[in-house]
């Protein structure tokens, strides 16, 4: 939108240089004389707009714009793929979580976007995980990428994140992945108060499906109003009390990961 805006202010202009005339345009409300009276020859007019074209295409070509863009990062590859639609577009190696600081899986949207520095790189996307802070960036550890390495972030190389700065926009979904158990990707844990992470998001999903979680807001963090919730999910399922989420639970929510 803003780029069409801007060929019409820029096609006002050369008109307007051309007939050495003035342009007023309206924006809201308010009036910005955006041209005084002025005249230029052709051939001004003409290196002008051929450097307008050129800032045009430089500006497509760093900021390139796709229908359905989307981002998969596949933990168990240590691969991101940025995709428009079913199209893949390009592919970057990655480093992800610690096993005790897991990246989130789960389905996330871009929310910020920033250039950073020092342990995380060149660019900083931001995702929307309710848990805590999460997002793509870059590193200055290169030798950190193919393994899980990070606080629980994404990482890539510093001339891959800037790449894939130039496409995301905020809003664009990302998917982060382990495998074919979805937010159960790292195995079924063992779930306590006070834990978080796409695990804890799901068994949250289940109780107010069922009725036991009266929220419209999903965290991801196991708290007292979660453990409260699965008191009552047990006593009505015949399960013995316990604040740990062990199998019996699971089984219980219908939690099962078939190999």
């Amino acid at each position: 939108m803003r780029k069409k805006v801007l060929m019409v202010i820029v096609v006002i202009l050369l008109a307007a240089l051309k007939v050495g005339s003035f342009v007023v345009l309206h924006r809201g409300e308010g009036l910005n004389r955006l041209l005084s009276f002025m005249t230029l020859s052709d051939k001004y007019v003409g290196e002008y707009y051929n450097e307008y074209i050129q800032w045009e295409n430089r500006m497509i070509e760093e900021n390139p714009d796709y229908d359905d863009l989307k981002i998969l990062v596949d933990i168990s590859e240590k691969t991101l793929y940025l995709l428009n639609g079913n199209e893949l577009i390009k592919k970057y190696p990655i480093a992800s979580g610690k096993p005790g600081s897991p990246s989130p899986l789960g389905s996330w949207k871009v929310v910020s976007k920033a250039k950073w520095g020092g342990g995380f790189g060149t660019r900083w996307v931001g995702l929307n995980v309710p848990w805590g802070r999460f997002g793509i960036h870059g590193t200055n550890k290169p030798n950190s990428i193919g393994y899980n390495a990070s606080a629980g972030c994404i990482r890539m190389n510093n001339r891959d994140v800037e790449d894939l700065y130039k496409y995301v926009k905020h809003g664009t979904p990302v998917a982060i992945v382990n495998g074919l158990h979805g937010p159960f990707g790292y195995g079924l844990q063992t779930i306590k108060p006070g834990d978080f992470g796409s695990d804890v998001m799901e068994v949250q999903r289940r109780l107010r499906a069922l009725g036991y979680y009266n929220t419209d807001y999903l965290d991801g963090k196991y708290g007292p109003m979660m453990e409260q919730a699965i008191y009552k999910f047990q006593q009505e399922h015949n399960i013995p009390k316990n604040p740990y989420i062990e199998w019996q639970t699971y089984e219980a929510l219908g939690i099962i990961l078939m190999e």
